[in-house]
């Protein structure tokens, strides 16, 4: 028989766990400190990790629900030299909005190494028989995976990411784009309960949902990328987080496990690979979805079969006329005076419409200037030159 907590104090809660394990303790975690029950009305002090727009939106929505924490210590990346020769500051967006709001922001260290042995400020990781219920960590896209000890400082069902897609659904870092890339029906976010790397990415229990049905094509804009989606679920997302917040301080919340791993698809993080367009695959449609999906971290590529890459910027899906069939395999281009822009031929008999690009080694010009140039280093003899999707090391 377990034992049962007839006082308040956690030091039931560690006898429990010392006598019977987390089967104990789950007896006694109805306990919090200072005499409350987990039902009360006790808000959180939340450990609030993010970086981007994302969580930025999230932690909006948080703070504005101010009866459910009673303080929140955000922890995001340091800053971080870039540009040539490190002349650009990059600072983490969320540290900026947390300075906006009064919050405290501390920084992790700069490698993944030093993140493994780092330990958050007080209250959380002050020394307690065991973590309080009231303690609380939020992720909400912070890029970086939380060690086991980091984690063991929270309670199980204290330890949430705010996730952008119907899991198991897109596990991984890069659910939106892909999302968007595949041109899905619809989306949504979860709050689910972070587990260990060994336990499964992505693959806790899952708080609350809400789903949304996004016709890509024809309910959203046309034109919907990434920064729209990912502003619309942000909100949504720290909604969903508030409402669970309430929901665990009422004692209300219950968790749902996932579906089996084998039902999961994966969102694995955007790479150069993924911007590298393959004519011959892919029609203007899906390039074009492409291009909003991941324009926002990497430029559309090709190549010439010089194995010079250029990035095509702000393309578009051209309707077909009887003249554009004289482009005949996939790859193919010219400049269209009318359109002033490049025509490219796709999959599946599309065309796609560029207006600007930028050679490797050269400045973003539009397409007219472009193809002007490269006519004049005599590239161009019957009025159109070849893309092709990997450099083939062949000269012009």
């Amino acid at each position: 028989m377990l034992p049962t907590c007839s006082s308040s104090s956690w030091r039931y809660a560690w006898l429990a766990r010392q006598a019977f394990g987390n089967r104990g303790l789950r007896v006694c975690r109805r306990y919090q400190h200072n005499g409350a029950w987990e039902g009360s009305s006790l808000p959180f002090k939340m450990l609030f990790m993010g970086r981007d727009e994302f969580s930025c939106q999230v932690l909006r929505q948080v703070h504005a629900a101010s009866d459910v924490w009673e303080q929140i210590l955000i922890a995001t990346q340091p800053d971080v030299h870039i540009g040539r020769r490190g002349s650009k500051l990059a600072i983490s967006p969320l540290k900026l909005l947390g300075e906006e709001l009064n919050i405290p922001v501390c920084t992790i260290p700069a490698t993944k190494s030093e993140f493994r042995k780092w330990r958050p400020p007080s209250p959380f990781s002050d020394p307690y028989p065991s973590p309080p219920s009231n303690h609380l960590v939020v992720t909400a896209s912070f890029g970086r995976i939380l060690p086991s000890p980091l984690l063991e400082l929270f309670l199980p069902e204290r330890r949430l990411n705010v996730h952008p897609s119907l899991l198991p659904a897109y596990r991984g870092p890069a659910p939106i784009q892909h999302t968007i890339m595949n041109g899905d029906s619809d989306t949504g976010v979860c709050v689910i309960q972070m587990l260990t790397k060994k336990e499964g990415i992505d693959a806790g229990s899952i708080w609350d949902i809400s789903e949304m049905v996004f016709i890509i094509a024809t309910s959203l804009p046309e034109d919907i990328d990434f920064p729209q989606l990912r502003d619309v679920l942000a909100v949504e997302g720290g909604k969903l987080l508030v409402s669970v917040l309430s929901d665990m301080i009422a004692g209300h919340a219950v968790p749902t496990a996932q579906p089996p791993a084998d039902l999961a698809s994966r969102a694995p993080a955007i790479t150069a690979a993924d911007a590298i367009i393959d004519f011959e695959n892919m029609t203007a449609e899906s390039i074009l979805r492409r291009h909003r999906a991941i324009s926002h971290q990497r430029p559309l590529l090709a190549y010439l079969e010089s194995g010079k890459s250029i990035q095509l910027h702000e393309p578009s899906v051209h309707h077909l006329f009887a003249s554009e069939y004289l482009l005949f395999s996939p790859g193919a281009t010219r400049y269209d005076k009318q359109a002033k822009s490049l025509l490219i031929r796709c999959a599946e008999d599309t065309m796609l419409s560029v207006p600007r690009v930028k050679q490797e080694g050269k400045a973003l010009v539009p397409a007219k200037d472009w193809w002007n140039g490269v006519k004049g280093l005599g590239l161009v003899d019957v009025d159109q030159i070849q893309f092709v999707a990997t450099p083939s090391g062949l000269s012009l």
